[in-house]
C-alpha cells in the first residue's frame, strides 16, 4: 500500500481521466483498497499452502500438493459477475457478493490428495470454511470436476483483524488439463460447440477421472479386483 506522508494517512490515489462521473472515481479508489486487502488474503492462504508443502517435502515421501497457482480478479470480471447476479457496482457490493476476488488453484497428484488436503485446511483454526461444493463426484453438466472451497483468512491491518472470503480450487493434474483445454476451445475460439462436440467433451472429462482412479490405484498398490 502507498502513502502519502502530507498530512493524514490515505491509499495513493489513481489518476484518472478528464470526463470521469464522481460514482466511477470512487469505484477506482474504492478498488484500490479492495485489491490491497484480497491481496493481503492471498499472500495469508498461500503461505500456509507452502508451508504444508515445505513440511511433506522435507518430513515425509510425497506431498499431496504438485503445484499451487493464484490470482486476483480483474476489475472487469468483478463488474461483470456483479451485474451476472443483478448487484449494482459497488465497493460494497464486492465484499458482499464477490467470494472469489482472491483465488487459489491447487494441483494436485492424486484423487486422495485433494479430500486430504481438504482436511488439513477445514481444521486449522486459522481458516474457517464457508462453504463446500464437490465437482468432482458431482461434476458439472460440462463435465468440469474440481473441489471448490470458500474459506475465511483473517488479515491483520491498522484498523484491527479482519476476515476476507478467498476462493481455494482443488484438482488433479488430469482434471486440470481438461479443464484448461476446455476453456481454450470454449471461450478462445470462435466455434460454437454442437451437442455432439459438447457430450464428447464430457466423455473425456469421464475418462480422464476413471484415468484418476487407476492411477490412484497403483500408487497405493491395489489390484484392479480389489479397487474401489
Amino acid at each position: 500500500m502507498m502513502i502519502e506522508k502530507s498530512g493524514s494517512i490515505r491509499l495513493r490515489e489513481i489518476p484518472l481521466p478528464q470526463g470521469t462521473t464522481p460514482e466511477q472515481q470512487e469505484l477506482a479508489q474504492g478498488m484500490v483498497r479492495v485489491n490491497h486487502l484480497y491481496r493481503s488474503a492471498l499472500k495469508v492462504a498461500v503461505t500456509q499452502m507452502e508451508i504444508l508443502d515445505e513440511e511433506f517435502a522435507s518430513l515425509y515421501d510425497h506431498s499431496p500438493i504438485h503445484h499451487i497457482e493464484y490470482r486476483i480478479k480483474t476489475l472487469d470480471s468483478i463488474i461483470k459477475k456483479l451485474q451476472r447476479d443483478g448487484h449494482e457496482i459497488t465497493i460494497d457490493n464486492i465484499y458482499a457478493h464477490v467470494n472469489d476476488v482472491a483465488g487459489i488453484r491447487v494441483i494436485c497428484n492424486y484423487l486422495d490428495d485433494i479430500f486430504y488436503l481438504r482436511s488439513l485446511l477445514t481444521r486449522t483454526e486459522s481458516f474457517k470454511v464457508i462453504r463446500e461444493v464437490d465437482y468432482i463426484t458431482q461434476p458439472k453438466e460440462s463435465g468440469y470436476r474440481s473441489l471448490h472451497l470458500i474459506i475465511d483468512v483473517p488479515i491483520v491491518i491498522s484498523e484491527g483483524t479482519l476476515h476476507l472470503p478467498v476462493e481455494v480450487q482443488l484438482r488433479t493434474i488430469a482434471m486440470d488439463m481438461w479443464a484448461s483445454l476446455e476453456h481454450e476451445l470454449r471461450y478462445k475460439s470462435d466455434r460454437d460447440f454442437n451437442e455432439e462436440e459438447t457430450a464428447r467433451l464430457r466423455l473425456c472429462s469421464d475418462t480422464i477421472y476413471e484415468v484418476d482412479r487407476e492411477m490412484q490405484n497403483i500408487y497405493q498398490g491395489k489390484s484392479p479386483e480389489y479397487a474401489e
